[in-house]
């Protein structure tokens, strides 16, 4: 895994649109996690979060889009999956999808740089329960569970994501150009960080 301590320095010295945007690009990436979980559970409401993600990226781009946050927080507080409900393991990563939308807004309407912050770790969370849902071993010691979580081809995998996302933003422009780019990369070929593809 990348140094926490290294990573959430950068984050904190992306200038304030960049942060959110780092933000937006990682629960872009997240997003189908939610989307499949509401699809398969007929839970939320997916077309909203879709828009109201969408709208984040608009303001972005600058397209004239304007988005009412504290409405919008209301709504993805709405479609927080609640854990005692659903027996199922795709209820974790659904809701750290939408945990991510929030701290997004709230990134965007706070100017907090501890919000991006929060996006990357939920993103590295979901990832970490995922490897331990799928592959631990009830004899594992906690240490050999780290160690294998934090050598994983999909641990690694995140770790290149959110080094790429820096990479983009780092001396970026604001405008369309840098945006779309960022959108496409946090669209990840419609593969979220836990390997789901909302067509499944």
């Amino acid at each position: 895994m990348l140094d926490p301590n290294e990573l959430e320095t950068e984050i904190r010295n992306l200038e304030h649109w960049q942060q959110v945007a780092f933000s937006a690009a990682l629960t872009e990436r997240m997003f189908n996690n939610f989307a499949l979980f509401s699809k398969l559970m007929e839970f939320g409401d997916l077309d909203r979060m879709r828009t109201v993600l969408d709208g984040v990226w608009g303001e972005l781009a600058q397209n004239g889009s304007k988005l009412n946050y504290d409405v919008q927080l209301g709504h993805v507080d709405d479609n927080l999956v609640d854990l005692d409900e659903f027996d199922t393991f795709g209820a974790i990563p659904a809701r750290d999808a939408m945990l991510a939308l929030y701290s997004t807004l709230m990134c965007k309407l706070e100017k907090e740089a501890s919000d991006a912050v929060a996006v990357s770790n939920l993103s590295y969370e979901t990832v970490s329960a995922y490897i331990e849902f799928a592959e631990a071993d009830d004899q594992m010691s906690d240490e050999e569970l780290i160690r294998m979580i934090n050598a994983h081809d999909m641990m690694l995998d995140e770790d290149a994501f959110q080094s790429e996302v820096l990479e983009q933003l780092n001396g970026a422009k604001q405008n369309s150009a840098t945006i779309a780019a960022l959108r496409e990369l946090g669209e990840n070929q419609g593969v979220s960080n836990i390997g789901i593809s909302d067509e499944e």
